[in-house]
């Protein structure tokens, strides 16, 4: 039996341990978080100190009573859970519930889950950082003050299932102010000028209009373009200027968490909140055949671009061994500090180089293959030579020196009137880039690109370059062709996308890294933005929330304000006390939400809009748009007296057609007339005063009504009377009972597509505590992974598996 237990958090870390550690040890799973604050209520008393009212997780009970039956009769507990913040928390927490055990508690962390690395720990173990737990602590219960009491009061004013966040409404903020700029920006109009030049028995390339009479050119009409289109078809031309210099690249440093979550998406098109979850299995470990599972990935929330001596050096040997020394930095390379960078752990890089991408493949999914052999490429190009490249400049003079330009703009004297240019570069050495590539900068555009210049204007090499200097020469003739104007616009700024959402929000210190994915999950959760062409765009329910939050809220959700927070919430775990950093916050947080609900009733009205049409139902009142937990709607000012509602449709805000008049009375009610409305299988003809009056008209070609029942010729089982029929309903076809409502029997239409198969179980290493005989299996459920034993149903034991909070 063993002696020592350790606790992890999850069953996939708890599975790569158990090759590592005997069987003295027990390895068991707390699944994340045991004890949180209720959801349904604040639990915090501000009052007192802002004491937090923790409790056990509903869904966690049986994990607790799991821990706390597995920490009986063992004389040492190792906590192994995460080596973050969150994870000293959860540590913290755990240690909590097992406090009446008879075993001495420690706290190990593991940066990479390798022997190792495991084995060190466990033999060097340390104490729970109460710094560090008091800082997420205060982290916790800011999130729960601002978190519970602005949304209650959205709640209040917009409609019920709304948010607000600390940092989640800031960042909304930001993707709002981005679209009030594009909506705001006035285009100015502007011309590109380009040609075609060929100078000696070079293949022509292309040329931009740069300069006019000494001045960066600016063409801005229509008329102005023509004049210079004119005379570059007219004027002389020659080799002007020839620049080149050489260019040295470096590397970039090792991934951080918000530089891969940039790079995974810009390069491999994946979502912030994919990265992450991607990276974590990668972390916990990896089945790779007869050497089990494996952590391949050192620790993925991190903001440090420190690198182990031990590691740098293996990667050294690694670049010589397999691309040669001249692929290999002069020196080992490391990367200082920059900004507010906390230094916990080392930079993302691969645990050992004996697991080379290539290597692992076969093992692994095609999602954790990419992403891993990201991080391993840019790990070893920290440590390979620098790229070298020639650049050059071309500046093609057309028109005699001195000679003055089309259109109002003075000749300089010096200059010729217009200058062509042409860029180019040409790789001379690849170092790093032998390895880590090229690809094009987010939102860049044609005209940022290099032209492929002739080999003539390159001194240092090429097929036709003299050995020690260009060809080519100022004042050589140059021909012009094809010269061409194109009129464009200046474009808005870019919306950002889930990548440059990451980079701004990383620049602006607002939040932490490892709360990026969340942050961009719950907008899109909550229909806060929404993508479009890979951009995040506010959707007007975001707009709405944005606006009232930023009126009332000014201070609190500001960029500054919640940088200035997060330094805070560092001091804290640098030793400073954490409820005196709360303090500072409430004090004025609290004068806003006392104001907010002073004000309520005038606030709600910024968000109502009047629809310019009279209530067709009292006759009175206007009708004003107004959200609803399912969305907007359209009602009476006069509610609740009048109960009139129109549903809209669209999320910006569409109307659904007019009710059409058919001129014809209500056959039922007498007073009413009948009109024709458009509803969710067509358009149908029914009493306007619904829904006093409810009387719909079947139409005769059927329009508008569900299709009829068409029998399947068999007997209803359950009442003998009645035929089964297959209807249409919500979600598609089914076969019920023609009796109905008298009597409810249904059964699924076999027409129905087949589900996608189920995942098979997968083993998590640990018997069934229940029934002590079954294995415990990770299952995919309707509602998520869930961990349950292969007895059932002859035992129930189930485990909720929950999905770790980002920090």
């Amino acid at each position: 039996m063993a002696s020592k237990l350790v606790i992890v958090e999850s069953p996939a870390k708890a599975k790569t341990l158990n090759r590592y550690l005997g069987n003295d040890y027990a390895i068991k799973a707390s699944m994340g978080h045991i004890r949180d604050l209720p959801s349904k209520e604040l639990s915090v008393d501000v009052e007192k100190n802002f004491k937090p009212h923790y409790v056990i997780i509903p869904q966690k009970k049986k994990t607790v009573d799991d821990l706390k039956k597995a920490a009986n009769g063992v004389s040492e507990i190792y906590i192994a859970t995460d080596p973050d913040r969150e994870g000293e928390a959860i540590a913290w927490h755990i240690a909590h519930i097992l406090k009446t055990a008879d075993a001495k508690i420690h706290r190990v962390m593991f940066n990479e889950i390798t022997k190792d690395a495991v084995v060190k720990a466990i033999q060097n173990p340390g104490d729970i950082d109460n710094n560090r737990v008091d800082a997420q602590q205060a982290r916790r219960v800011l999130d729960r003050l601002v978190g519970y009491l602005v949304s209650e009061q959205l709640w209040r004013v917009i409609a019920k299932g709304l948010s607000a966040g600390r940092v989640q409404s800031v960042a909304l903020r930001i993707i709002v102010e981005r679209e009030l700029e594009i909506e705001a920006f006035t285009p100015e109009e502007y011309w590109n000028i380009s040609a075609l030049a060929k100078v000696a028995q070079t293949t022509p390339f292309k040329v931009r209009l740069a300069r006019i009479a000494g001045q960066d050119a600016h063409i801005d009409n229509g008329e102005m373009a023509a004049g210079v289109l004119e005379d570059l078809k007219q004027l002389a031309a020659s080799v002007a200027d020839i620049r080149d210099r050489e260019n040295r690249q470096k590397p970039k440093p090792p991934f951080i968490t918000s530089t891969l979550q940039q790079e995974a998406s810009h390069r491999l098109n994946f979502p912030v909140k994919r990265t992450m979850s991607v990276a974590q299995q990668l972390y916990e470990g990896i089945e790779l055949g007869d050497a089990g599972a494996v952590g391949l990935i050192t620790y993925m929330r991190t903001d440090s671009t420190r690198m182990a001596d031990s590691a740098v050096a293996a990667a050294r040997t690694f670049i010589q061994e397999k691309y040669g020394k001249k692929f290999l930095s002069p020196r080992a390379r490391q990367f200082g500090k920059k900004g507010r960078v906390q230094d916990a752990h080392e930079a993302i890089r691969p645990t050992s180089l004996e697991w080379e991408p290539v290597k692992v493949k076969k093992f692994l999914k095609p999602e954790q293959f990419r992403l891993y052999e990201l991080i391993w490429n840019r790990f070893l190009a920290t440590q390979m030579a620098e790229a070298i490249y020639e650049s050059v400049t071309v500046d093609i003079g057309v028109g005699e020196l001195g000679a003055k330009p089309f259109g109002e703009i003075p000749a300089d004297g010096k200059s010729h009137p217009y200058i062509l240019r042409a860029s180019g570069k040409r790789l001379l050495f690849p170092g790093f880039r032998q390895l880590w590539g090229e690809i094009a900068a987010e939102d860049s555009t044609d005209e940022e690109n290099d032209v492929d210049l002739p080999d003539i204007f390159f001194t240092l090499g090429g097929k036709n370059g003299k050995e020690n200097g260009k060809e080519a020469e100022t004042g050589m003739a140059a021909d012009i062709s094809d010269v061409d104007g194109e009129q464009k616009f200046t474009q808005p700024p870019p919306r950002y996308s889930e990548s440059s959402l990451v980079k701004t929000l990383d620049e602006l210190s607002i939040g932490r890294p490892s709360t990026y994915a969340q942050i961009i999950s719950t907008l899109l959760d909550r229909k806060y933005v929404e993508r479009e062409k890979k951009k995040l765009k506010p959707t007007e329910l975001g707009r709405t929330v944005n606006k009232i939050l930023v009126s009332e809220f000014d201070e609190v959700f500001n960029v500054k304000y919640t940088a200035t927070m997060e330094e805070a919430l560092d001091k804290v775990e640098e030793g400073q006390n954490w409820t005196d950093t709360v303090k500072k916050f409430w004090d004025p947080f609290k004068e806003h939400i006392e104001r907010f609900k002073n004000n309520r009733a005038e606030i709600k009205k910024k968000t109502q809009e009047k629809v310019g049409r009279k209530c067709p139902e009292c006759g009175n009142g206007e009708l004003i748009e107004r959200w609803g937990r399912y969305g907007k709607f359209i009602s009476c000012d006069q509610f609740p007296k009048c109960k009139y509602i129109e549903k809209v449709d669209g999320e910006n805000g569409k109307e659904k057609p007019e009710p059409q008049s058919t001129g014809k009375p209500c056959p039922e009610c007498k007073t009413g007339e009948l009109v024709e409305r458009q509803g969710r299988y067509g358009s149908f003809v029914a009493c306007n005063r619904y829904p006093k009056c409810k009387y719909i008209e079947k139409q005769k070609d059927g329009a508008g009504n569900r299709p009829e029942p068409k029998s399947t010729g068999r007997e209803c089982p359950q009442c003998k009377k009645g035929e089964l029929v297959e209807r249409t309903g919500r979600y598609g076809t089914f076969v019920a009972c023609n009796r109905y409502p008298k009597c409810k029997y249904i059964e699924k239409s076999a027409g129905k597509k087949p589900g996608k198969p189920k995942e098979e179980p997968k083993p998590v290493g640990r018997k069934c505590p229940d029934c002590e005989n079954g294995d415990l299996l990770l299952r995919k459920g309707r509602f998520g992974d869930f961990i349950a034993c292969s007895n059932y149903p002859k035992c129930k034991y189930s485990e909720k598996v929950e999905t770790k909070k980002s920090e």
